[in-house]
């Protein structure tokens, strides 16, 4: 017998898309990672805590430390 099958129910996934990397203010769009300096506006780079990381080119940009 699974779990499903026992009454209980299965956790959706989050969808995760491209509107998860803006955010909608009154003056329009804002950006909420930064753009890959290599590769151009239409690559975003990756957070990961304490820097930020191409997946395209690989460049990493380290985050500054107060």
């Amino acid at each position: 017998m699974s779990k499903t099958e026992a009454g209980e129910k299965k956790a959706k996934k989050k969808q995760n898309g491209i509107g998860s990397y803006y955010k909608v203010e009154e003056t329009g769009l804002k950006r909420l990672r930064p753009s890959c300096e290599r590769c151009g506006a239409g690559y975003f780079m990756a957070d990961h805590g304490d820097r930020f990381t191409c997946g395209y080119c690989g460049l990493t940009r380290y985050k500054q430390q107060s």
